[in-house]
């Protein structure tokens, strides 16, 4: 079992892999403004490699409640500033957060490996650059929704998940994409209320799907605030229980602002609930 591609390939039930966030934004939730220049965003890269970071996640597109959409030009000009210096200054496996086919294919022939899709479709256009770079393609499940808009589900939100990456995975086998290639994010914050927020958190391992690898991004979100009655960086405790709890139901990946803090606690589930 496997996620893998040109560039990179992790062994999936060998140990939690983290995935730290870099954003390049002016308003991301968590972090925006901090760093986005070329110098700041190289700093915050050699930490969080040096803190234990397996994959570096670039944003260049703000996704949290009320963030004002950017085009695929902006987000390009965005992005072109920043992965090549990056990509350049370190052998990391860099995957790029992006919706946008234009920008996915500018950031594969740049320096990424894995495209971070939080759009919540099944885009042949992407499907296609999987297929032609042989990249990861992670794909998230958000209802038709998004941060703000929760849609009336017609089942429980864990069937729809479950109804959702089945046919993420059917359509990628009509197309003659290796599971290998493809990664599946629950999409923690996107088209459900805290209730089924809760839900999908503790469902995973009814989730999780045989041999596909499984991304769980709840990093300082809205959900763990509201469960631990915590705001900004005090949010840090609950993500690192939530993440514990994603572990020992079967994910493969975690996301994460703090991946110090992050990887210590992913060691410490992974001791007590990997073979």
């Amino acid at each position: 079992m496997i996620f893998s591609g040109k560039d990179f390939s992790f062994e999936l039930g060998k140990k939690t892999y983290v995935m730290g966030i870099l954003n390049v934004t002016k308003d991301s939730f968590a972090d925006g403004g901090k760093y986005n220049t070329p110098q700041k965003a190289k700093e915050h890269v050699e930490e969080m490699l040096l803190q234990g970071a397996d994959i570096i996640d670039i944003g260049a597109q703000s996704t949290r409640p009320d963030s004002q959409l950017v085009s695929a030009e902006e987000e390009l000009e965005i992005i072109k500033q920043y992965l090549p210096y990056l990509s350049n200054e370190f052998s990391c496996v860099i995957s790029v957060d992006t919706f946008y086919p234009e920008v996915a294919e500018y950031a594969l022939n740049n320096g990424a490996s894995i495209i971070n899709d939080v759009s919540g479709v099944f885009n042949e256009k992407m499907a296609n650059l999987v297929k032609k770079y042989d990249c990861g393609w992670i794909v998230m499940h958000t209802g038709g929704g998004n941060a703000n808009i929760v849609p009336e589900y017609k089942n429980t939100v864990t069937e729809d998940v479950i109804e959702f990456f089945d046919n993420v995975l059917d359509k990628c086998d009509k197309m003659n994409i290796p599971h290998k290639n493809i990664m599946l994010d629950i999409g923690v914050g996107f088209g459900k209320t805290y209730e089924q927020n809760i839900e999908v958190i503790k469902n995973l391992a009814r989730i999780k799907r045989d041999n596909v690898a499984l991304l769980t991004a709840l990093s300082l979100k809205r959900v763990v605030g509201a469960a631990t009655n915590t705001e900004n960086d005090e949010k840090l405790f609950g993500t690192i229980s939530a993440n514990s709890l994603a572990i020992a139901n079967g994910t493969d990946f975690i996301r994460v602002h703090n991946v110090k803090e992050n990887v210590l606690g992913a060691k410490m589930a992974d001791a007590l609930v990997r073979n």
